[in-house]
């Protein structure tokens, strides 16, 4: 019998790719969109109808308690990615990264709870661990916080952990680094450079040129979430999910300018980079944990992921509105 997998923030980026990759394995799926009045079922509009005919999409919110107990009631596994995710926007609503990223969290575990949901996995972010202090960044590096986003992230991870310690609950929780690929909202640094430059300009405008990243392609991030779902016996654990590869943010972008044939300018603007402090100014990933417990590693290059995300960005344009910045 197909079994059913339930996904909070299945409207989303990574979420929706991971809707798709779960419908090719064989699974059900009951995908939860954020409720708003327009009825948008966010990026799960875009999918293949028949990708959509095993997906029952519900409307809800994280931090209701009892749209999350409607989502999980029957799910052998229960993917939680449903976050607010944009640095900037964090600086200046913290109380709303809480409130989704920390009690919405804690209601998901509560429901599993009630539930007896067979496995969890919660999404934490690499942006837990500020600036590299060693690098590659294993599990055990400290956690610094530079960020409201990332002190709400760390803070519904300790959530997972303590409810596995304490309640015994099978969550799993996977810390992805910088994940890419089609959909990617433009309040991100790759879609915000492609979809300028697609839109004709000479001049692009992006945030701090200097920091360095560890990028792993959507498809790549979406079956790291599915090993941590159906790997046996890692029940409690934390792991990272990264290619273990290092580019800086200048680097990146004349890559991306390289690939699609255009002699561009780079301008760094003020209003585009983090507060000082905040700035994470270095993150590579050692995911050998992962790919030891799971069998996992990423099927793609990053000029392979570029390629298919500037080819799949260029044909949705009109998604967009290059150059205006969005947090």
């Amino acid at each position: 019998m197909e079994s059913l997998v339930a996904v909070t923030g299945a409207d989303g980026f990574i979420g929706s790719h991971l809707v798709e990759l779960l419908v090719q394995r064989g699974h059900r799926v009951r995908a939860l969109a954020q409720y708003n009045s327009f009825g948008s079922w966010g990026w799960l509009d875009t999918l293949d109808p028949e990708v959509m005919a095993q997906v029952e999409v519900q409307l809800g919110d994280v931090r209701d308690p009892g749209s999350m107990r409607a989502l999980v009631d029957g799910a052998q596994a229960v993917h939680h990615l449903a976050a607010l995710i944009a640095i900037p926007y964090s600086y200046q609503a913290p109380r709303s990264y809480v409130e989704t990223n920390v009690l919405g969290t804690m209601n998901v575990l509560e429901a599993c709870r009630d539930a007896e949901t067979p496995r969890i996995v919660h999404t934490s972010t690499s942006e837990t661990y500020g600036t590299a202090l060693t690098v590659p960044i294993a599990e055990t590096h400290p956690l610094q916080t530079q960020s409201p986003y990332a002190a709400s992230k760390a803070g519904g991870d300790k959530l997972a952990e303590s409810y596995h310690l304490s309640f015994g609950l099978p969550v799993v929780t996977l810390r992805p680094f910088n994940t890419f690929g089609p959909r990617q909202s433009a309040r991100a640094f790759i879609p915000t450079v492609i979809s300028q430059i697609a839109a004709g300009a000479t001049t692009v405008k992006v945030g701090s040129l200097e920091p360095t990243r560890d990028f792993t392609f959507v498809k790549d991030t979406a079956a790291a979430f599915y090993a941590a779902a159906t790997t046996d016996g890692i029940e409690g654990g934390l792991f990272n999910a990264g290619v273990g590869g290092e580019v800086s943010m200048g680097e990146l972008a004349e890559t991306i300018a390289a690939t699609m044939g255009r002699d561009v300018e780079f301008v760094s603007e003020t209003q585009r980079r983090r507060p000082a402090g905040s700035e994470v100014l270095r993150l590579v990933c050692d995911s050998s944990k992962f790919q030891a417990a799971t069998g996992w590693k990423p099927a793609h290059t990053l000029e392979d992921g570029l390629a298919e995300t500037i080819t799949w960005l260029t044909g949705n344009l009109d998604r967009y509105r290059p150059g205006v910045y969005a947090v």
